[in-house]
């Protein structure tokens, strides 16, 4: 099954949402507390979709609010030199800072991240600076869904998704749920639920389905697929993280990816890596299941490097892994 795209459009994909500074451990095996020196990348969910979108050869835009710093002129600089449109990338005047996020790898099992969160510029970005001509020249718009969890980044993002279905713009919503970004359950569900009905592809992990729907145990992915397909979703996208990815059609049918066995260093950037290979192969006319393995193959790449952005891979080596492991399988 293959899934269909508005042709004629200048962009293939514009994400929208936060970019900032992520500062990942230089020494591995070690918490934070030991870590001395860290290497400075450009993060953010939506952010690392458009770099590693990019850099599969989509052209890709980007709409987010920046600091009027050196930190954002960084982002802004790197998104442009991996080909990126960054016109609608705006300059915060309010002196608001740029999001830092520290990585800690204190083993491939053991990562965490520190956020600094506050009063960031990305959560500033407002509705009048969502362009309607910029959004209707794309086939995709990526929401994430961070950006919803404050004003007036979160109505900039409902009227991102407005414009975008008005325009015959394919709505995708990656969940990227960050718990410290939302004041309580209840409010997560609310926002994730909204944009979820609104969307034509969700993608996300089974523990980000469950905020969605706000349960406090595991969920059943016959349940979220049901209740999205009465809803505009014709395709729902459910990670399981070493037990691979299923994707749902709302035609009924089902198809599994299995997850690449590869030497984890860390684990955070894969759910990025994996989205911006798995719309890479959907635009580029391949079917469900060979993009549930593009996806698959881009995350085990990422995790066993050290950064997400910098380390989102080729076509080429996304196809020689998928490759290899296929002669493997046969052998």
């Amino acid at each position: 099954m293959n899934y269909k795209f508005n042709e004629n459009r200048e962009f293939d994909i514009i994400a929208v949402g936060r970019a900032c500074i992520d500062l990942n451990a230089v020494e591995y095996n070690r918490p934070m507390e030991e870590t001395m020196t860290f290497s400075k990348y450009v993060g953010g969910s939506p952010a690392n979709i458009a770099i590693g979108s990019s850099k599969l050869g989509l052209k890709a835009g980007f709409i987010g609010k920046l600091a009027d710093d050196q930190h954002g002129r960084f982002i802004e600089q790197y998104m442009s030199e991996v080909g990126i449109d960054t016109s609608n990338m705006v300059v915060d005047t309010e002196g608001h800072k740029t999001g830092l996020a520290f990585t800690e790898i204190k083993s491939p099992e053991e990562c965490s991240i520190l956020m600094y969160r506050q009063d960031v510029a990305d959560l500033y970005l407002d509705p009048s600076e969502v362009n309607e001509e910029y959004i209707k020249k794309s086939k995709i718009l990526l929401v994430s869904g961070t950006a919803l969890s404050k004003s007036p980044s979160r109505e900039a993002m409902l009227k991102a998704v407005s414009l975008a279905k008005k325009n015959d713009v394919k709505v995708i919503f990656e969940l990227d749920y960050r718990p410290y970004s939302w004041n309580n359950a209840e409010e997560t569900a609310v926002y994730y639920s909204l944009v979820a009905e609104q969307s034509d592809v969700v993608i996300g992990t089974r523990e980000e389905f469950d905020a969605l729907e706000n349960r406090t145990t595991e969920g059943n992915n016959e349940d979220t697929v049901n209740y999205l397909f009465k809803h505009s979703p014709d395709l729902v996208v459910i990670k399981h993280g070493v037990e691979g990815s299923y994707a749902y059609a709302k035609s009924g049918e089902i198809f599994r990816g299995l997850a690449y066995k590869t030497k984890v260093l860390k684990t955070f950037g894969a759910g990025d890596s994996y989205a911006s290979a798995f719309l890479f192969a959907l635009i580029s006319g391949k079917d469900i299941e060979t993009a549930l393995k593009y996806g698959s193959a881009s995350a085990s790449i990422v995790v066993s490097k050290h950064s997400s952005s910098d380390a989102m891979p080729s076509v080429e080596e996304i196809e020689e892994l998928i490759s290899k492991n296929e002669t493997i399988s046969v052998g």
